[in-house]
């Protein structure tokens, strides 16, 4: 029964983000509800989490409204296919775990500059602009928003502007208590409210204010009969782009979708399934005129506050959007466009990651860096262009503080060490990893000319990885010792370093005398060497 009220309730909350997405995206309203029922149902059913709700998203309207613009809808709903059935690969070659890679500061870098072009793009709606096409790239959009001010509706704005009033002023679920009439009011999610008020006030008072049905025509009462989309191979070979970027981006929205989820129920979703379930859902979509499908927080979130413990609630909630959609298709024409642009606009803000943009100055200039690029390059380009060079920002930087922490220090001879014996031994500790970016650490040791040691011991205790470059490094410092007449020791190889110069033929290189177990039988056994 819990399970079944808490798909009721996500079902009202998703009913107008859905229509919203859809529009935004470019394509009908309708296709948006078809969207949510498709996926809810087939990603409830067959995913790796319990209480995940899948739909359209947010995150997916910049890039879907590109796609539209630059190839059409037949060709969108193709690149959905195509992502789905890579999406479902992902998932069959285990492959769930990957996305974690992705570093958190590009997730909320791109997430904070799709919730600034989700804003942008419903001005033209919220303000009743006269704007025959809305370009899909953001500095395109200024000039043309800027150009089509004068023709601002008072009315639309009149009435986008009530909407955000109300959707600010209602009182949230988690702030209301039993007994209060803020309690009965709160059940009700505000978006619901505001297209059912601003429908209601439009039509009443004969507003001239720009409606679905205006538009779009009257919504379908139901699911319409599935059937492939119009193919043509010529144009599917250009949509390989955009298949990976619709895949990718479904893949990091669901599998962080589900890992909040996961902390809010105490479970662990399977990555792997709920992949290949985000695959079937997006392969399948399209059939029904639906577009990208993918895990959405603010849903999964309303789910399990509602009291949802299983996929019954997710299937509910597919069911209860056909019924809405078979009873109240027509009368959803009535809805101001406005409206739809207010919600979109609020959605927007609570995408962005105010919380983590304040505590920037806490954390490192790299992190900052990548984050506000990323934000950047999402606005001013595109999402695909954004997360390469985050992800490409991530990597050098990355590369450069695990250089920074790779030491090598001199270890100070025991006592017991004779001074004449302590001028042929040189002792050195080495800490971190000995990669490409960290090997001039040991090549600086070959930059002095000639030393008067005989024997040169590398204390390894706390080395615990070593590339092809390191394995490089130390094999040119030991050819160059063994010129000089001295000998290279390594003590105490962690597993991984050990397995590398065992398989490259290097420890046998250096033979029994080339290594030790501790730093003490090492310098004990150079200060017994006679040369």
């Amino acid at each position: 029964m819990a399970d079944t009220a808490s798909g009721i309730t996500v079902a009202l909350v998703a009913l107008p983000l859905a229509m919203a997405f859809a529009i935004a995206s470019g394509v009908r309203p309708d296709q948006g509800i078809v969207t949510a029922i498709v996926g809810g149902l087939l990603v409830s059913a067959l995913g790796g989490s319990k209480v995940q709700i899948a739909g359209p998203a947010g995150a997916f309207v910049a890039l879907l409204y590109a796609i539209t613009e630059k190839y059409g809808v037949a060709n969108l709903l193709i690149a959905t296919m195509m992502a789905g059935v890579l999406l479902f690969a992902m998932g069959a070659f285990r492959l769930g775990t990957l996305v974690r890679f992705i570093p958190v500061s590009i997730v909320i870098g791109f997430t904070s500059g799709i919730a600034v072009i989700i804003a942008f793009s419903q001005l033209r709606d919220f303000l009743g602009l006269h704007i025959d096409h809305m370009p899909s790239n953001f500095m395109s959009q200024l000039p043309v928003l800027a150009a089509a001010l004068h023709t601002a509706s008072g009315a639309t704005f009149s009435v986008g502007l009530a909407c955000i009033l109300v959707i600010v002023a209602w009182p949230s679920p988690q702030s209301a208590k039993p007994g209060n009439w803020r309690y009965v009011t709160a059940k009700l999610p505000s978006t619901v409210v505001v297209l059912v008020g601003s429908a209601v006030a439009v039509w009443a008072l004969g507003l001239p204010v720009e409606t679905i049905a205006s538009r779009f025509g009257q919504l379908p009462s139901g699911l319409p009969a599935p059937q492939l989309p119009r193919f043509d191979w010529a144009t599917a070979q250009n949509l390989f782009a955009p298949t990976i970027s619709i895949a990718l981006l479904g893949a990091i929205e669901s599998l962080l979708c589900a890992r909040v989820a996961d902390g809010l129920i105490g479970d662990r979703h399977d990555p792997n399934q709920e992949l290949m379930a985000q695959g079937i859902a997006n392969f399948a979509s399209p059939l029904f005129g639906g577009i990208a499908v993918t895990g959405t927080i603010a849903r999964t979130m309303t789910n399990v506050r509602s009291g949802a413990r299983s996929p019954v609630a997710g299937i509910v909630h597919g069911v209860v959007l056909l019924l809405v959609l078979v009873a109240l298709g027509p009368v959803a024409g009535y809805i101001p466009l406005t409206a739809l642009a207010a919600v979109l606009m609020w959605v927007g803000y609570n995408m962005v990651g105010w919380q983590e943009l304040r505590e920037l100055p806490r954390f490192s200039m790299l992190y900052r860096a990548t984050l506000l690029t990323t934000l950047a390059l999402t606005v001013v380009f595109d999402l695909t262009v954004a997360v390469q060079a985050g992800l490409v920002l991530s990597c050098l930087f990355f590369i450069y503080r695990m250089a920074q922490i790779t030491k090598l220090e001199p270890v100070a001879l025991p006592a017991a060490i004779n001074e004449g014996q302590a001028a042929r031994i040189e002792a050195w500790s080495l800490y971190g990893t000995m990669f490409f970016g960290s090997v001039t650490r040991i090549e600086a040791l070959l930059a002095g000319g000639e030393s008067p040691s005989k024997v040169v011991v590398f204390d390894m205790g706390k080395v615990i990885y070593i590339d092809n470059t390191g394995l490089d490094a130390f094999e040119n410092l030991h050819r160059t010792l063994a010129r000089r007449g001295a000998r290279l020791v390594l003590v105490a190889l962690n597993e991984q370093p050990r397995w590398l110069l065992e398989r490259a033929g290097f420890l046998e290189e250096l033979g029994p005398a080339g290594t030790f177990a501790t730093l003490d039988e090492a310098l004990q056994a150079a200060a017994t060497l006679r040369n």
